[in-house]
């Protein structure tokens, strides 16, 4: 029993690129698919190592800081991007620092920004 709790502990405490490492280990050599012994052998590390799982953060809220010297061409980008009226796209962005869209993907929230930038605003992500 002790050897199995000597081995749980090094599984515990590989490193990402050990499990992948691993997880090539199982396939070429075993046949057994990395997918389901790399979720096996991280959910170990993953559950203990809250800084790593508060750094994979999924969902952003896009936030207009401010209009810039472009503020007709940034209505016009956030009425485009968010399906508002035009009324409701110029009260958003004289409002600023306002919220655009909230809980989108990464790549959403880059294609969001690059967009709201190149009009002329400014944008933070959160």
């Amino acid at each position: 029993m002790a050897d199995l709790k000597a081995f749980a502990e090094q599984l515990v405490n590989l490193t990402v690129k050990e499990v992948n490492e691993l997880a090539e280990i199982l396939k070429t050599e075993y046949g057994i698919e990395p997918a389901a012994a790399a979720v096996a052998v991280a959910a170990g590390p993953v559950a203990g190592d809250a800084a790593a799982a508060a750094e994979e953060k999924t969902s952003f809220d896009v936030i207009l800081k401010s209009a810039g010297s472009a503020k007709l061409a940034v209505v016009k980008a956030v009425k485009e991007l968010t399906g508002l009226g035009l009324k409701e796209s110029k009260d958003l962005v004289d409002g600023a620092p306002s919220e655009i869209k909230k809980g989108v993907t990464k790549d959403e929230a880059d294609a969001l920004k690059k967009q709201l930038e190149e009009a002329g605003a400014e944008v933070e992500l959160k």
